[in-house]
C-alpha cells in the first residue's frame, strides 16, 4: 500500500450501503462480524445514524460480502433491495420532488449523500434520455460489482419515485458479458448492450417529466437545505492540503517541486510545509496522492497512451510513471487499464 492517503480513504460517506449488504446477507446466514472484517467497522455502528465511513472501508465490506456470498450477481441482488428511503433526508427530498427529472437532480447534486463511486449525469440522446454512470477508478475487482449496484440501485429509486415498476428501454454497460450476464435481463426485464462507451438507464423523455405522486414543494424545499447541511459535514474542512491538492490537480506537469507551488498559491514554502508537517505528510506524498489518481481517471476514462499519461501527470520518464504506479496499486498500468 502506498504511504500517502488515497482518495477513497479521504471521501466520507453515510453508512445506508453497508448497512444494507449487512442486513440482507446475515438473512442468508452470514455473520454480520464476517460482513466487517478488516474494515475498521463495529456492529455497534450500524446502528449510529451519525457515524460516516469512508469509500475504502465500504469496499472492503463489498469485497468480503463478494467471497462469503460467492455470487457473481450479488451486486444486481443488492441494488435492487436499495429503496429511496435509504438515503435518508435525500430520498425524502427526492420523494418531494415535483418530477422524475427533478428529483435525479436533486441527487446528483448531492453524489457524497448518495455514496455513488460514479460521475452521475442525464443525457438527452435523440429519443431517449440516459442516466449515466461514468468515472469509477476504484478497486479495479469490484468494477462490476460497484456498476451492477449502482445501475440497479438508480432503477430502485426511479421505480420508487413514481411508485411503480417501470422498466428502462435498455439497460448500457461500459464492459465485457461477465460470466452472469443471463442474469441482467432476467432480473431487470429490459434489453442489457454490452461494451458501450459507458453506462447507463435508457428511458423515454416523457417519463422524466412525469409529477411524483408525494411532490411537495415546502418539504422538498426543507429536506434539501439539511442535505446542503449534511453534505457540508461530509466534506473535507478545506484546509490547506486540499489547496493545494486542488492546484495540483490542475498543473501537475509544472509542480514538481514545493517551491514552484508556493510561488503560484502567493504563499512561502516554509508556510507550506509547516502544515504538510502538522498533517504527518509531505509534498512528495501529496504529489504522489493526485498522480495516483489522476492516473487512474486517465486510465480508465481515455485511450491516450502511457507516454501522454506520464508527461500529463509530470513525469519525464515513462519507465518512471510505470513504477511509481506498480507500487502504489499492485498493478502495473496496462493490467490496471485492462
Amino acid at each position: 500500500m502506498p504511504a500517502f492517503q488515497l482518495p477513497e480513504q479521504r471521501i466520507l460517506t453515510t453508512l445506508h450501503t453497508v448497512v444494507l449488504a449487512t442486513e440482507v446477507l446475515s438473512q442468508a446466514g452470514i455473520p454480520r462480524a464476517r460482513l466487517l472484517e478488516g474494515s475498521g467497522i463495529a456492529e455497534a455502528d450500524l446502528q449510529n445514524a451519525e457515524k460516516f465511513v469512508s469509500h475504502a472501508q465500504e469496499l472492503r465490506v463489498f469485497a468480503n460480502a463478494l467471497s462469503c456470498h460467492q455470487d457473481p450477481a450479488l451486486g444486481l441482488y443488492l441494488g435492487l433491495r436499495m429503496h429511496v428511503s435509504a438515503y435518508g433526508i435525500l430520498g425524502y427530498s427526492m420523494l418531494a420532488s415535483r418530477t422524475l427529472r427533478d428529483a435525479l437532480q436533486h441527487a446528483m447534486h448531492y453524489p457524497d449523500l448518495l455514496g455513488t463511486y460514479f460521475r452521475l449525469a442525464l443525457q438527452d440522446h435523440g429519443d431517449e434520455v440516459r442516466l449515466s454512470a461514468d468515472g469509477y477508478r476504484y478497486a479495479p475487482e469490484l468494477t462490476v460489482f460497484n456498476t451492477e449496484l449502482c445501475m440497479t440501485s438508480l432503477l430502485t429509486v426511479v421505480r420508487d419515485l413514481l411508485g411503480e415498476s417501470v422498466r428502462p428501454r435498455r439497460l448500457l454497460l461500459a464492459y465485457r458479458p461477465p460470466l452472469h450476464a443471463h442474469a441482467y435481463a432476467e432480473r431487470l426485464g429490459c434489453p442489457v448492450e454490452f461494451g458501450a462507451p459507458t453506462s447507463a438507464l435508457c428511458f423515454g423523455p416523457a417519463l422524466l417529466e412525469r409529477p411524483l405522486p408525494l411532490a411537495d414543494p415546502v418539504s422538498c424545499r426543507n429536506g434539501l437545505q439539511q442535505c446542503q447541511r449534511l453534505s457540508a459535514a461530509l466534506s473535507s474542512r478545506g484546509d490547506i492540503l486540499d489547496v493545494i491538492r486542488r492546484h495540483l490537480a490542475n498543473h501537475l506537469q509544472e509542480s514538481r517541486s514545493l517551491e514552484t507551488v508556493a510561488r503560484h498559491l502567493h504563499r512561502s514554502s516554509r508556510t507550506l510545509r509547516r502544515h504538510l508537517q502538522q498533517h504527518n505528510t509531505s509534498y512528495q506524498q501529496v504529489l504522489d496522492e493526485v498522480r495516483y489518481d489522476k492516473a487512474r481517471q486517465l486510465l480508465k476514462d481515455t485511450d491516450l497512451p502511457i507516454y501522454l499519461i506520464a508527461e500529463q501527470l509530470g513525469y519525464s520518464e515513462t519507465a518512471s510513471f510505470r513504477h511509481a504506479f506498480q507500487r502504489w496499486s499492485g498493478y502495473s498500468p496496462s493490467l490496471y487499464r485492462g
